[in-house]
């Protein structure tokens, strides 16, 4: 049911550097955004838990014994977008999943379900202690490195909005649509959309620019976004 955009996800910007106005997306079920032309100015791309932890060698779904090629694989299709973005100036942010080192802001059940699988967050692993803040597994990959000027939300849990102030971040800055990628489908970027929904923003997931720790996961995520009308799919051409 997905179609290819026709268009670039974030127009290329002219020669003044920000994006013309105008834009519609081919998604589904219907071009995106709904609520007139695509402005630069009033779209935040939001690229989720691109980790080391998530997607490098050693990292905690490396360890549970999950093929990181598929967590691997929106990396592309993402590094086109984002220099699209950046080129038009639309604004870029950036999550990470983790803890404090102290592990206050653990909740017993994610400890308890990380522990049962094997590789507990907290613990010490090749990339550091799994999942906790300020250690090489926690931090963001080299091919989508943030730029000094743009914002990383560092959140607990799945959800970007919990715990965190994207929300007002995004509406101090004048954010009404989002652009999602990341990682992983099924899991951080399909509850930030549910999240981002309720809270009246205009969503559009990029397909290719989402993986999941299988296929089968990512596909049964993408149909169950498709499901609704305010949630919507394009991917980079």
């Amino acid at each position: 049911r997905r179609l290819q955009s026709q268009r670039q996800a974030v127009a290329p910007a002219p020669a003044g550097g920000r994006a013309a106005r105008g834009t519609m997306l081919r998604s589904q079920p219907y071009s995106w955004p709904c609520g007139g032309p695509l402005d630069a100015s009033t779209t935040a791309l939001v690229l989720i838990d691109m980790q080391h932890d998530f997607c490098g060698k050693g990292g905690y779904v490396d360890r549970m014994g999950y093929d990181i090629s598929a967590t691997r694989a929106p990396i592309k299709p993402l590094q086109r977008v984002l220099a699209a973005a950046r080129a038009a100036g639309v604004r870029v942010i950036h999550t990470r999943e983790g803890h404090r080192p102290s592990l206050a802001d653990l909740p017993q059940n994610k400890r308890l379900r990380s522990t049962a699988i094997g590789t507990e967050i907290g613990q010490p692993g090749p990339c550091g202690r799994v999942l906790v803040r300020g250690e090489p597994g926690w931090e963001l990959i080299d091919e989508l490195r943030p730029l000094p000027s743009e914002d990383i939300i560092d959140k607990p849990g799945k959800g970007s909005f919990f715990a965190t102030d994207l929300e007002h971040l995004l509406r101090t800055t004048g954010c009404q649509r989002l652009l999602l990628g990341g990682i992983t489908t099924d899991v951080c970027v399909h509850t930030t959309m549910r999240e981002a929904n309720d809270r009246g923003f205009e969503c559009c997931l990029i397909t290719d620019g989402t993986g999941a720790t299988d296929r089968g996961s990512h596909a049964a995520a993408q149909e169950g976004d498709d499901a609704f009308d305010s949630q919507m799919l394009c991917t980079t051409p």
